[in-house]
């Protein structure tokens, strides 16, 4: 893949915003660091997120919008996030809340839970590409997994190169932190970033203590497990099974008939809630261990481990 290394004038904007309206990738600055962008609503682009950076896990992943207005389509607001977010947005803050009835955002970017990450973004290039593009963005940092979050189009281009579609260059981001989460009820603090718990605490007053549910919702098997108990590496189903499959095979639902790890990871989350909603145990056909077969597979061990 030819990265293109976009500037930041109307012509650059308009073709980052054809690039996420078309499913594809787009490193963009925000106040914070670069983030890696798709489409929220796209399961395919977003697994797309997972694949350039080697992201080893499905973690719930920070969607971006243009402003509260939008922020609200995707995520209720009760009086305390609503006065947080007015206090703190646009800027480097994170806000966790429950997932809007008919938000529309694909289920890999909340990875399968209840709960959406949202944040305004007040670099002004980030706001231009979001307003323009008028949906959506999930966008963790733009860097390979596990490396240092990059802080200008260099940096993105150093590490993502070849595997994705454009870089948006806005310079250098000011803060150059990732954003503090805030979330739950009552409301903890998930993880520091640009803003200061101390400026949070006087507009909120103390903030929890967070637990281990809320803190790692990405490490914890009971986030990711059906209902019903789940069978792995199943090549067909037992009797009062319903199967999971993956490639051409016989099954109730495919997570890719055709074999495409990227297809299946988009699938993941909502073919899972699909077949538990009938009641049966679930059995899986094995996954490719490579790619995005890695997390896929790391998904499906937490939802089978024992409870």
């Amino acid at each position: 893949m030819d990265t293109q290394r976009l500037v930041s004038d109307p012509s650059g904007l308009n073709a980052a915003a054809d690039i996420l309206g078309s499913g594809g990738l787009v490193a963009f600055p925000t106040e914070t660091v670069y983030g890696l962008g798709a489409d929220a609503r796209d399961g395919e682009a977003v697994a797309r997120i997972y694949a350039a950076k080697g992201r080893p896990a499905f973690n719930p992943l920070i969607v971006h919008v243009a402003d509260v207005a939008a922020a609200q389509r995707y995520g209720l607001f009760d009086v305390a996030t609503r006065k947080v977010a007015d206090a703190f947005w646009p800027g480097p803050l994170s806000l966790v809340v429950p997932l809007a009835p008919d938000h529309g955002l694909s289920p890999l970017v909340t990875a399968g839970l209840d709960t959406v990450a949202l944040r305004v973004p007040a670099h002004p290039l980030a706001h231009a590409l979001l307003t323009r593009f008028d949906g959506p963005v999930a966008a963790p940092s733009a860097n390979p997994s596990g490396r240092i979050s990059p802080t200008t189009a260099g940096h993105v281009m150093a590490g993502l190169s070849g595997r994705i579609d454009a870089v948006l260059d806005g310079g250098a981001c000011s803060v150059g932190l990732e954003s503090t989460i805030i979330g739950g009820t009552p409301l903890a603090l998930l993880r520091p970033g640009g803003v200061a718990q101390e400026d949070i605490e006087a507009i909120t007053g103390p903030l929890a203590v967070a637990s281990e549910q809320i803190t790692a919702p990405g490490q914890l098997a009971s986030h990711y497990a059906p209902n019903a108990a789940l069978r792995l590496n199943a090549d067909h189903a037992e009797p009062g099974e319903v199967l999971l499959g993956f490639g051409p095979m016989p099954c109730d639902l495919n997570l890719s008939d055709r074999g495409d790890l990227v297809e299946a990871a988009a699938n993941l989350f909502g073919q899972l809630h699909a077949l538990d909603a009938r009641g049966a145990p679930i059995a899986v056909a094995p996954i490719p261990n490579t790619g995005l077969g890695r997390a896929i597979n790391d998904r499906l061990q937490r939802a089978a481990a024992p409870r």
